[in-house]
């Protein structure tokens, strides 16, 4: 009889490929707090669907480009009612991502630039290389 994997009952290899992360990442997070060491059942830990979620969001939030200190006070404020300090956390990544796609923009145009400059057949130094050279 095949045993079937209740949502309750994960072992740590399940758990981390249900958020599509390693072992060792699990256990990076469960070292820097944001994730609890499940008690041990017949000499496995095993883990549930909540900390699914928990390990997705924290995921999620990295993807967003929230660093592990600031998804440490998202969780926090996830207990409460506290939606002003979230909107505000949120509204500041925000703006730092926009910063960083202008930032990217940028470059990307530059570099469009150049590679027009450079084109085939023309002689001389190549302008790319000449401008990291500045």
């Amino acid at each position: 009889m095949v045993r079937s994997q209740h949502p309750e009952d994960l072992t740590i290899g399940k758990f981390a490929a249900a958020a599509d992360v390693g072992v060792e990442t699990v256990r990076f997070y469960q070292r820097r707090g944001l994730l609890s060491t499940p008690r041990r059942i017949d000499g496995i830990r095993r883990y549930g669907s909540a900390d699914v979620a928990r390990l997705r969001f924290i995921r999620q939030a990295q993807a967003a480009g929230f660093t592990l200190e600031e998804i440490r006070r998202l969780l926090d404020l996830d207990s409460g009612e506290d939606r002003a300090t979230v909107r505000a956390m949120a509204a500041k990544r925000l703006a730092e991502l926009d910063a960083r796609m202008e930032a990217l923009q940028q470059a990307r145009a530059s570099l469009q630039t150049l590679v027009s400059e450079c084109a085939v057949g023309r002689t001389g130094p190549c302008p790319i290389l000449k401008s990291f050279e500045a």
